[in-house]
């Protein structure tokens, strides 16, 4: 919720700069030409964004997280199973930015440079993680960071899919990320199988070198 006049004028500015960012790439030009649009003057447009177009990938990803979110409120999760849920959420994720499709690749585009690397990853995880959370999540241990971890991987692959699908109602993407939950189910059953062979071999190897290191 807007409340202070630098949230109010990014507000506005948002409003525009996916069209722009659509035409232009998520650039300053773009950034320019939505703040004139937008009828803000250079100091509004710099308190609102003091690094201009940079200051905007957080709040273009945070409006379709928050939107993703009201979304998922009004599913009945607790009737799903869990790669329902999961798949409902990155569903809606990308439903939320549809109307905004073109000016979304631009930003991948713009966050696919070396340097802003940091940047894309905290807004991936930053989903990935608001996703676990409103889906119930409450681990505490390393299950807490592999899932986040996992999860925005799939994020990131299915959005590279959804930017090239040009099938009715994104039938390839929903098919191709119900693939890579199925990756990652069966990944997990695995995992599950190995954990009691390593925790036996951690174990010989804990009562092997008490043998070896002992005094």
């Amino acid at each position: 919720m807007a409340d202070t006049p630098s949230d109010r004028f990014r507000a506005r500015i948002l409003e525009v700069f996916p069209a722009h960012a659509a035409r232009e790439g998520w650039t300053d030009a773009a950034f320019k030409a939505a703040v004139t649009e937008a009828g803000l003057s250079e100091g509004e447009a710099t308190l609102a964004c003091p690094k201009g177009a940079f200051d905007l990938f957080d709040t273009f990803a945070a409006r379709a997280d928050a939107a993703m979110l009201e979304r998922l409120d009004e599913l009945d999760l607790a009737a799903m199973k869990v790669r329902q849920r999961v798949r409902a959420a990155v569903q809606v994720r990308l439903e939320a930015q549809q109307p905004y499709k073109e000016a979304a690749r631009a930003m991948t585009r713009a966050l696919a440079r070396p340097t802003r690397a940091p940047e894309a990853a905290r807004l991936l995880w930053r989903t990935a993680d608001l996703i676990w959370r409103a889906l119930g999540d409450t681990s505490t241990d390393e299950n807490f960071y592999s899932k986040r971890a996992i999860l925005s991987g799939v994020l990131a692959s299915t959005y590279a899919r959804w930017f090239s699908d040009e099938s009715e109602d994104n039938e390839a993407t929903w098919a191709f990320l119900d693939a890579r939950i199925e990756n990652v189910m069966q990944f997990e059953k695995l995992k599950a199988r190995l954990k009691p062979v390593s925790e036996g071999v951690q174990t010989a190897v804990g009562v092997a070198a008490r043998f070896r290191y002992a005094r």
